[in-house]
């Protein structure tokens, strides 16, 4: 797409890192509405969204026109998948209870990270045999699909349409702060770290910020409910679905570094992920099973730590390619079973206690932390991945510690990829230490 769109590298990063940010920005906001004026309602919208912006995407053309078709299509993506993933997981647990909704949050998890996991595979062979542009022709196919497929669902909504009133305030106040922190981390390297631009933009980000915590400490209406966070379960289970939903840079690091510095097609490169889309989608149910007999704690735990050793798997990219592909592999593999270890446990005890007229915001939130743990992760990883790969003076010292072996004519994206591999392994840790201190040991929260 960059190539054949003329896009700069940092524009296409933000391109990259858009849909998740903006999914971040309004699933809260379209989670509550969902809880009003009804889920499927809400949920249909969604696909419409999504036909949209893939279209969009599809279209658009060379030239000038080019940026804002992408930007624009990929923004109201995020939009759609903000409709679409509160809504639906409120009809979850409206719906089931007890260990029926555990296995009905396990379908709704293949649907959602193992779509996830099929979508490295499915884009590179797509972009491989008929063009980028098919890619987004077939998610438009796909979202007509599922707008078929949820008519008839009954209509399920729970708060009055009478006087509730958006937080505008707030709404406007978390998006500009999101929207200023993306520019922070996906231009700082190309304008520099104190240049005017980013510097004032840092500066928006924290006054945007400290505006929307008084605004919402004092609404009536807030959009982000911060009583939900009084629950300790609620608020571990969020903070680390924010961080290992961050680690999905590690795919977009990882890829780059097979086609940038290996010479990789995208079909070759995405067909290495297959294990993920197999392993992702064959233990989901499993995740759910471990949490029926241990609670959500060591599922969750364990997840975080299969997902670990397989980033540590992707970082020794000083080894020839053939070795790596192999690694990458296994890599993908652990990563698709980490995930689904981790999945269900870390829905189920993150609602399992909200009330039901909280059902839509505590899912919004939630999959607010994913949406926006996967923008900042992505975007992050990106940006240190480029930035290092363009001037690498400042990690050379990993020469006289690493053989790099083979081809040395790409030393520089290899060392880029490790330090950027590393930040994603950080934010694992960080997974863990929440879970360690938030969730109750044993079947408290079941």
């Amino acid at each position: 797409m960059q190539a054949d769109l003329g896009i700069e590298p940092n524009l296409m990063n933000i391109a990259v890192a858009i849909t998740a940010l903006f999914s971040g920005m309004f699933i809260v906001v379209m989670g509550g509405l969902a809880d009003r004026v009804g889920r499927v309602r809400i949920m249909m919208l969604g696909f419409v969204l999504s036909i949209v912006g893939a279209l969009l995407i599809a279209l658009a053309p060379k030239g000038d026109l080019a940026i804002p078709f992408l930007m624009v299509g990929r923004a109201i993506q995020g939009i759609s998948a903000a409709c679409i993933m509160p809504a639906s997981l409120a009809l979850v647990k409206t719906y089931w209870q007890g260990a029926e909704r555990q296995r009905a949050v396990s379908m709704w998890s293949i649907g959602s990270w193992g779509g996830s996991g099929l979508c490295a595979m499915f884009g590179g062979l797509v972009s491989q045999n008929f063009g980028w542009r098919w890619i987004f022709f077939a998610c438009a196919a796909v979202s007509l699909v599922g707008m078929l497929m949820v008519r008839g669902t009954p209509e399920s909504k729970v708060r009055s349409t009478g006087s509730h009133k958006l937080d505008i305030p707030g709404i406007l106040s978390f998006m500009v702060a999101m929207v200023a922190l993306q520019i922070v981390v996906t231009q700082g390297n190309k304008f520099g770290w104190t240049s005017p631009l980013v510097l004032l933009m840092v500066a928006v980000t924290f006054v945007a910020g400290g505006l929307f915590f008084w605004f919402e400490a004092r609404a009536e209406n807030s959009f982000v409910d911060f009583k939900l966070f009084n629950n300790p379960i609620f608020t571990g289970a969020t903070i680390s679905n924010f961080m290992l939903n961050g680690v999905a840079g590690m795919l977009i690091v990882s890829l780059q570094l097979l086609q940038l510095g290996g010479g990789l097609s995208a079909q070759q490169a995405g067909m290495l992920t297959l294990g993920y889309a197999i392993a992702i989608i064959a233990f989901i149910r499993v995740g759910e099973k471990l949490l029926q007999r241990f609670g959500s704690r060591k599922p969750m735990i364990w997840g975080c730590l299969i997902t670990g050793v397989s980033i540590i798997l992707l970082m020794p990219a000083n080894l020839m390619l053939d070795d790596y592909k192999i690694m990458s592999i296994i890599a993908y593999t652990l990563f698709g079973i980490g995930l689904a270890f981790y999945a269900t446990p870390s829905t189920d005890a993150a609602l399992s206690n909200l009330p039901a007229d909280q059902a839509g915001s505590g899912a919004g939130i939630y999959k607010m932390a994913s949406s926006l743990g996967g923008a900042f992760g992505v975007a992050i990883s990106a940006a240190i991945f480029t930035a290092l790969r363009m001037d690498n003076s400042s990690v050379q010292w990993m020469e006289g510690l690493i053989n790099f072996a083979g081809r040395q004519d790409n030393v520089a994206t290899r060392e880029a990829a490790i330090i950027a591999l590393l930040f994603n392994l950080v934010m694992v840790v960080f997974a863990v230490i929440s879970i360690m201190f938030t969730i109750p040991k044993g079947k408290k929260n079941a």
